[in-house]
């Protein structure tokens, strides 16, 4: 909440914080700022020195690297500020023939993370309306712009009375078509009847003579019609695996055929030479090497065929007969 003398401000934690000089440097002004009696900025109307933080004074990164200055009017940025910049900023400007010298009072409000996240993240159904809280009561002289990436898409003060949404804020643009509505009580912004394309960054910047805040929120829409992205991770995943087991599968299958392959090329060489295999899978007639050794119920003996892989054709001979001795 901006105070009514505009030189005090009260700020929830994550917003950024200006402090505005109104005045515009020149040649003749040296402008510097201190924090709780400790100089943290200082900047020369010949801009010829400029420093921040640590830059003037060397060991000291309170507010590591979230100070910033503007060149034309020496105004002071504090950046995603916290609760430990709470405290009293004094801003002196000296001239040759002058100085003055302007105290702020900024509080920055604790508020925890559940609570921020819910007020600066929304997610919400393509179709739906959703809010933007401010977070603040307007004051009649304060100034609220919002924007949309960088866009003014509503402005909203009451001295001079004002207050515009989409079009007619920017003249021929319209992007939300009507679909905007600004509380008057709080400068809260209503989105309504949501679209893909209303996802992005929106800012609300309130600003006073003494103070500009920029408070900033993320919206999402999401396509109910649309797979989620974990369901699509899943689905990936039952993809990648299905895959994996098939590969696995096909490579189990060729290992077994070339194991196969390869035995079957060893029983033919095996053959071919005249080594015959005499496991107990062979279902062939008993081999016999002497005539005595054939069977006494037998009476003739067959001469078994030769095969070479060479010569696709058998040489077959005839039966001997072989009369009983």
């Amino acid at each position: 909440i901006v105070g009514t003398d505009g030189l005090s401000a009260c700020v929830i934690g994550g917003d950024s914080v200006t402090l505005r000089t109104v005045v515009k440097t020149n040649q003749q002004e040296d402008i510097k700022w201190y924090f709780n009696d400790i100089r943290i900025a200082e900047i020369t109307g010949d801009l010829s020195y400029i420093c921040t933080d640590v830059q003037c004074n060397e060991g000291t990164e309170r507010f590591k690297d979230r100070l910033k200055l503007d060149n034309q009017t020496g105004s002071l940025t504090i950046m995603n500020i916290n609760t430990t910049d709470t405290g009293l900023y004094d801003l002196k400007i000296i001239s040759i023939r002058s100085s003055s010298e302007k105290t702020f009072h900024v509080t920055v409000h604790d508020v925890p993370a559940a609570e921020q996240d819910e007020m600066k993240r929304k997610s919400v159904k393509k179709g739906e309306s959703v809010t933007l809280d401010s977070g603040v009561m307007k004051n009649p002289n304060d100034l609220m712009t919002w924007h949309f990436n960088d866009l003014c898409i509503a402005e909203f003060s009451e001295e001079p009375a004002k207050i515009c949404t989409d079009i007619q804020c920017k003249d021929g643009d319209e992007r939300f078509r009507n679909r905007l509505k600004l509380d008057q009580q709080n400068g809260s912004l209503t989105i309504t009847n949501t679209t893909i394309t209303d996802s992005g960054v929106y800012q609300l910047q309130i600003s006073s003579s003494g103070f500009s805040i920029i408070r900033s929120f993320s919206v999402t829409v999401t396509d109910s019609s649309l797979p989620s992205a974990a369901g699509a991770g899943i689905c990936a995943a039952g993809a990648a695996a299905a895959v994996l087991l098939l590969l696995v599968a096909i490579s189990l299958i060729y290992y077994k055929y070339q194991v196969r392959r390869k035995e079957t090329r060893m029983q033919h060489n095996d053959q071919a030479n005249g080594v015959y295999d005499l496991s107990p899978t062979q279902s062939d007639v008993p081999l016999v090497d002497d005539v005595h050794e054939m069977p006494s119920n037998h009476t003739n003996a067959l001469i078994t065929n030769t095969t070479n892989e060479s010569f696709p054709n058998h040489i077959v001979t005839e039966p001997v007969a072989v009369s009983e001795v």
